[in-house]
């Protein structure tokens, strides 16, 4: 580079004002293991969360707590009132039962939900699902928030065709009785049998 090339390149870049370089941070290694296992357990809870197949609101999304005595009644459209009612008085044995009201909503939320997978896949059609009203005042505030989760989990299972609050005799207004829909299995099954004792018919009368 010529004395003249030199001379027009220094003026041509004065006024250019040096990148400031970024401050480097030394990260220990017992950081960066740290930071690598807090993702991995990040990514595995959105994993989780996505295909554990529970379909029921998590906790924290504002599901309204129930008072203690409140009673819980729900009806899906088919369901007939002489079943309902049955239901209601407490005239379907409960094939199997869960007990919520020591659980925090999150492990409810779990328990219930694989409870209710397990009655279908075994044919139940009566269970009964206990909340607790709570004798204390703390039993009683968490009492109210699992039985407001129980009333709004219900609802989302589309296999539970009915519910409602138990009878004094099997825990009143801290339990609750439902009828579960019967598994595509169980018809099958009930089909089998039913055509086992059917005689075929002949249009000829041969």
């Amino acid at each position: 580079m010529s004395d003249d090339e030199e001379s027009l390149f220094v003026d041509e870049m004065s006024d250019v004002v040096p990148l400031k370089r970024e401050e480097r941070v030394r990260v220990s290694s017992t950081q960066l293991a740290r930071d690598s296992s807090l993702a991995v357990r990040r990514k595995a809870a959105v994993v989780d969360s996505r295909h554990d197949g529970n379909v029921l609101t998590e906790e924290g999304l504002a599901i309204k707590p129930l008072d203690s005595w409140y009673v819980l009644d729900f009806k899906r459209p088919g369901v007939q009132n002489g079943v309902f009612r049955k239901l209601k008085q407490g005239r379907y044995e409960a094939e199997a039962r869960i007990d919520l009201h020591r659980m925090t909503a999150k492990i409810a939320r779990r328990e219930l939900y694989d409870f209710i997978q397990e009655c279908v896949r075994l044919g139940i059609r009566s269970a009964m699902v206990i909340h607790g009203k709570g004798e204390s005042k703390a039993e009683r505030d968490r009492s109210s928030i699992l039985k407001g989760c129980t009333d709004h989990w219900l609802r989302e299972l589309h296999m539970v065709q009915a519910f409602h609050s138990a009878q004094p005799r099997h825990g009143g207004t801290g339990a609750v009785y439902v009828l579960l829909r019967k598994s595509e299995e169980k018809k099958r099954e009930n089909r089998e049998v039913f055509m086992k004792g059917r005689v075929p018919y002949e249009p000829n009368g041969s």
